[in-house]
C-alpha cells in the first residue's frame, strides 16, 4: 500500500496528493519561471544563456513559388496563366501548319512540326468525314474509325521495318489523319454533287492521289526515307482508296 501511494505522489507531482488517511488532497505549487529548477528534466538544467546563437537562422519572411509571379493573396493573376489550349497541349498554329502542308504538295514538310503526336487535328478530319458522309445519308462512323485504326496498325509496322530511326504510333496516326483533309473536302462535295460519273471518279483519283502524296512525303522527309517516296505512297493510296470508296458508294 505504500508503494502505491508513494507512486501516486510521483505521479500527481505537480498538484495532487494522497495523505496518509487516504484522502486526497489538491494543492498548487509556485514556479519561477526565471529559476533554472524550472527547465530541469531531470538531467541537467537549462537556461535561456546557453543557447548557441550562432545555429540561428533569420527568418526572411519570403516563400518559394514554382513559377509566376503570386499576388499579395498567393494566386498567379489571371492575366499571367497560360491559355486554356496551350495546358491542353493543343497548338493552333502547328495545326494550321500541318494543314498548309497537306493541302500544298510541293511544300517542304517540316519534320520537327510533323514528328509531333497531334491527335487534334485527325480527330475533326475523322469526325467531319463522318459527318459529311452521314449528311449524304451514309452513317459510316463505325466503318471510318475502324479502317483508320486498322490502317495506322499497318502502316505503323511497315515503316518500323523500312526506316532506321524509331517510329511512333502517335506520329503515324497523326500524319494519316491530317492527310484525310482533302478527302473530306471531296466528302463535302458529294453532299451536293453525286461522285457516281465522270467528274466524280476524276475527283476521287485527284482526291486519293493528292492524299496519298502528301502522307508520303510527310513520312519520307520525317523517317529520313529519302528514294522511298513511291513504295510509302502505294499502302497509302490503298488506304485513301477505301475512303474514296465510303464516299462514293
Amino acid at each position: 500500500m505504500g508503494e502505491f501511494q508513494q507512486l501516486d505522489q510521483d505521479f500527481y507531482q505537480t498538484g495532487y496528493y494522497i495523505d496518509d488517511q487516504g484522502q486526497p488532497v489538491a494543492y498548487y505549487e509556485t514556479y519561477n519561471s526565471q529559476s533554472p529548477a524550472y527547465y530541469n528534466d531531470g538531467t541537467q538544467a537549462f537556461t535561456p544563456g546557453d543557447v548557441d546563437h550562432s545555429m540561428e537562422q533569420q527568418y526572411t519572411g519570403q516563400f518559394y513559388h514554382p513559377a509566376g509571379t503570386v499576388d499579395s493573396t498567393g494566386t498567379v493573376p489571371l492575366e499571367e496563366e497560360p491559355p486554356l489550349l496551350e495546358e491542353l497541349g493543343i497548338n493552333l498554329d502547328h495545326i494550321w501548319q500541318k494543314a498548309l502542308t497537306v493541302l500544298n504538295p510541293f511544300k517542304p514538310a517540316d519534320g520537327s512540326i510533323m514528328n509531333e503526336t497531334d491527335l487534334t487535328g485527325p480527330i475533326v478530319f475523322c469526325i467531319a468525314l463522318g459527318v459529311t458522309l452521314m449528311m449524304a445519308g451514309k452513317a459510316h462512323f463505325g466503318y471510318v474509325y475502324g479502317t483508320s485504326a486498322t490502317a495506322c496498325i499497318g502502316m505503323y509496322v511497315l515503316l518500323s521495318l523500312m526506316s532506321s530511326l524509331s517510329v511512333s504510333y502517335g506520329c503515324v496516326a497523326s500524319v494519316l489523319g491530317y492527310c484525310l483533309l482533302p478527302m473530306v473536302a471531296i466528302s463535302a462535295f458529294a453532299v451536293f454533287y453525286s461522285l457516281q460519273g465522270i467528274l466524280g471518279t476524276v475527283l476521287v483519283l485527284l482526291g486519293v492521289g493528292w492524299c496519298s502524296f502528301s502522307a508520303s512525303k510527310i513520312f519520307t522527309s520525317t523517317l529520313a526515307l529519302e528514294g522511298q517516296q513511291l513504295l510509302v505512297a502505294y499502302p497509302c493510296a490503298l488506304l485513301y482508296g477505301v475512303f474514296a470508296l465510303f464516299t462514293v458508294f
